[in-house]
């Protein structure tokens, strides 16, 4: 496969490090009326103004002021979901869905019973959802040829580590594969490729509307990690003036050296974006996934497919990787590093250890019990996704059977000082904090008992972690905020999962309010 390119003929130069201030229009006062602030206190009245809270107590009503009655309601810290791929979620909300598939040949047969009213949407027919963590037959591309002959079709697997394509769809995007399996980074390559082969409008209006369906269950917040030059796509997107949230638009590898001439720091305001996107960290893959097989561990997978890929794969050598890290740095780009197996994990830490930086370790799935401390350095965010525990609890159980105690350890790694914040890994899992929060806590997402339940956090932690940090409403804070039906810490695991949102607010805006629902 050839290595990913993009034209910096059409990249947009608006980027920088400095905010003109004319862009921020200040947001009119809010007064959020009769809500609690947490867990039996009392009744107060909220009023936001310029985008922040500006007082709480018994307050009154000014004679233009917006108003939301929140009576019986408790009002959180907005909800920041730490990571997902937007464009992948976005798209992922109108492709066919094979995750229900139990193998390979019943993957074929829910994509042909839907294909038929999407043949003709796109060039390459995408699909998305297979997990074959525990399929018997591997995915193979003569299974699409012989199921929809001459047609390019690329189905994404839920982990978003492999691609099984059609012979047509290897011939789309140019790539002669034995069983059009990709796997890592030919897959992050063909995802590239085929995203190019949309318009970019197209795209845009799908990402949009996704982050008002973000608004829609809290969500104030995210950090997109879309293999893509995403401070230059978001400036785009936000120029319509409809999206719904934050946004801290990552940096990869292959953009590195351009977003350093571009002056790119993470933290740094991006222009042009209406106050909403700042430069996110700097993002690095050092090994695969799970379902995939490839996440890099100590000991080998059971049904490795050959003794040099038993231990998965390190798809970026220490060295490298504590020097990627450092350039980043020194350049005001805050490392984050995909880890998932114990051996990548260890290598991760030894690489922060090395360099010195903060930064962000994503999903820590493995983690060895000798190196839970190791997670609790200043500086460091244990980035983690408890919908994966819940969804991937079987395929651990036989790809890690023996390790699984040290499987997700999220109550390990509080105790041991760490940093939690949590996210969906969207289209990987749903993009709902009330999922992942009831994910932390229960251990369990459907009716059998919790799985590893030791290493489940309570409640008011995973709130916190939910929220990027943030704890408490207070005056001169931020006013993006969630509105939530009940207080949480009243309900029982399935309630708590489905709670309902009443009203959304970002820096004083209402970006999402149930009634609106009702009447439209």
């Amino acid at each position: 496969m050839t290595a990913l390119s993009h034209d910096r003929s059409t990249r947009l130069t608006a980027v920088s490090g400095v905010r003109s201030r004319e862009e921020v229009q200040s947001p009119p006062s809010l007064l959020i009326r009769r809500v609690r602030l947490g867990s039996g206190g009392p009744t107060v009245d909220v009023r936001t103004s310029g985008g922040a809270i500006a007082q709480i107590g018994d307050l009154t009503p000014g004679t233009r002021e917006s108003t939301i009655d929140g009576t019986g309601a408790t009002l959180l810290p907005g909800f920041v979901d730490g990571h997902l791929h937007m464009v992948q979620w976005a798209t992922s909300r109108s492709h066919i869905d094979v995750g229900a598939a139990r193998s390979a040949r019943h993957a074929v047969q829910l994509l042909v019973a839907a294909v038929s009213d999407r043949a003709e949407r796109t060039t390459v027919l995408v699909a998305y959802g297979f997990r074959d963590g525990l399929w018997t037959e591997p995915p193979h591309k003569d299974l699409l040829e012989a199921a929809l002959p001459g047609r390019a079709l690329a189905i994404m697997s839920q982990d978003l580590h492999a691609m099984w394509l059609s012979p047509a769809g290897l011939a789309q995007i140019g790539v002669d594969h034995p069983t059009g399996v990709l796997r890592e980074q030919e897959c992050m390559a063909a995802r590239f490729a085929i995203g190019a082969l949309e318009s970019a409008g197209v795209v845009d209006g799908w990402v949009v509307d996704a982050t008002r369906a973000l608004a829609r269950v809290g969500i104030t917040e995210v950090i997109d990690y879309e293999f893509a030059d995403n401070a230059t796509d978001w400036v785009r997107r936000t120029a319509s003036g409809q999206v719904a949230v934050r946004v801290r638009a990552s940096v990869w590898q292959p953009w590195l050296d351009e977003s350093i001439e571009r002056g790119l720091r993470t933290g740094d305001p991006v222009a042009d974006t209406r106050g909403l996107v700042e430069v996110g960290p700097f993002k690095l893959i050092s090994d695969g996934s799970l379902n995939t097989r490839t996440a890099y561990c100590y000991e080998p997978y059971p049904d490795a497919p050959s003794p040099q890929d038993a231990y998965g794969l390190q798809l970026i050598a220490p060295d490298e990787l504590a020097a990627l890290m450092a350039k980043g740095d020194r350049h005001g780009l805050r490392p984050a590093v995909h880890a998932i197996g114990d051996h990548a994990n260890a290598v991760a830490l030894a690489a922060f250890e090395q360099v010195g930086c903060a930064g962000r370790i994503e999903h820590a799935q493995l983690v060895r019990a000798q190196d839970a401390h190791r997670f609790a350095r200043p500086g460091l965010v244990t980035s983690v996704q408890p919908q994966h525990a819940t969804a991937d609890r079987d395929v651990a159980d036989h790809h890690w059977h023996g390790r699984t105690a040290q499987a997700f350890p999220y109550a390990a790694l509080l105790a041991a000082g760490a940093r939690l914040e949590l996210g969906s890994d969207a289209p990987v899992a749903e993009p709902n904090p009330w999922h992942a929060v009831t994910a932390a806590v229960a251990r369990t997402d459907d009716d059998r008992p919790p799985w590893h339940p030791e290493q489940a956090i309570p409640l008011q932690a995973a709130l916190a972690a939910a929220s990027a940090g943030r704890t408490a409403i207070r005056p001169g804070a931020r006013a993006d905020l969630v509105l939530a039906a009940a207080d949480p810490a009243d309900l029982g695991l399935a309630d708590l999962r489905d709670i309902p949102v009443l009203a959304t607010v970002l820096g004083g805006l209402v970006t999402y309010r149930s009634d609106d629902d009702t009447r439209g």
